[in-house]
């Protein structure tokens, strides 16, 4: 670890014959600068869009996954007969651990949204629904649906499967697209700058032919760039990536019950992802600039 420490600040120490080598200044380095900082700002957007639609799976998962309703249909003379008969039913469920009617102030609630607040629940056919929770070995839907057929014939189980995989698949796709996303980001940067450092080489043609005239070696050469590159580049992600984070803290937060939209903000330990953002950038310089660095001089001799 040490020699990777030293491997490291030898990197990064000054060099003032080498880093004459490279311009300071110019239309290379404002696009080396330019490019890290605007491929971290994306990165940080794709990085929460990864991670919020993780925890948008992960909610819907655990808040469908264990639950269920039964919804009774029946005339109302036989509404009360029959939820009775279901609650005799669940209460010799295995699997059940716990099930409840639910209020009307509670299927109005439900309702509320399509139908506004002045619902009439007392005098619209509205069916029963009953709350099911399973335990951790669950519940046969099968077989209970068999049951309920027997002695409730106006009770239909809903174990939420349909609702619950393809929001839950979609979150997942999400996911994936985000990580698609900052792949693409990640190369994009890379072709960038290594075009930035291809050009800055060729433009510095008469330098280089002086150096190699005086005794210096490719490595030495290529070294240079590859510093200067790549210090570059940690320096425009760094900016980037704290743009992006002051962008996600402007977002409207809502914590973790809010939906997707208001939810994309980083939360908690999340914070600190972004902080590999800018390493990640400089490594990439580095593979880039030195690659293009080698094939340059190579192609030059």
């Amino acid at each position: 670890m040490s020699m990777l420490f030293s491997q490291a600040r030898n990197f990064f120490a000054a060099d003032a014959q080498a880093d004459r080598v490279v311009p300071p200044t110019g239309f290379t380095a404002r696009l080396t600068i330019f490019a890290a900082g605007a491929m971290a700002f994306l990165a940080v957007f794709a990085l929460a869009l990864s991670l919020a639609s993780g925890r948008l799976a992960d909610r819907w998962g655990d808040a469908l996954a264990k639950s269920a309703t039964i919804r009774i249909t029946a005339p109302t003379d036989q509404m009360d007969i029959q939820a009775l008969a279901v609650m005799e039913v669940l209460a010799t469920t295995p699997g059940v651990k716990s099930a409840r009617p639910l209020s009307d102030e509670e299927q109005r609630a439900l309702l509320e949204p399509w139908f506004g607040p002045d619902l009439p629940l007392d005098r619209l056919p509205i069916p029963r629904l009953i709350e099911l929770v399973e335990d951790e070995n669950g519940v046969d839907a099968d077989g209970l649906r068999a049951r309920l057929a027997g002695e409730a014939p106006g009770a239909v189980l809903d174990d939420h499967n349909r609702w619950r995989e393809p929001l839950v698949r979609a979150a997942d796709r999400l996911r994936m697209l985000a990580y698609v996303a900052m792949v693409l980001i990640t190369a994009l940067a890379g072709v960038v700058i290594t075009l930035a450092a291809s050009a800055a080489l060729a433009a510095n043609e008469q330098v280089i032919r002086v150096l190699r005239l005086v005794g210096a070696q490719d490595s030495y050469i290529a070294r240079a760039f590859v510093r200067r590159y790549t210090l570059r580049a940690l320096i425009g992600a760094a900016v980037g990536t704290m743009l992006g984070m002051i962008a996600m803290l402007l977002l409207p937060a809502t914590g973790d019950q809010g939906n997707f939209l208001t939810g994309l903000g980083f939360q908690g330990s999340h914070w600190l992802v972004p902080a590999v953002i800018p390493p990640v950038a400089a490594l990439v310089a580095f593979i880039a600039t030195r690659q293009a660095a080698l094939a340059t001089l190579q192609e030059k001799r």
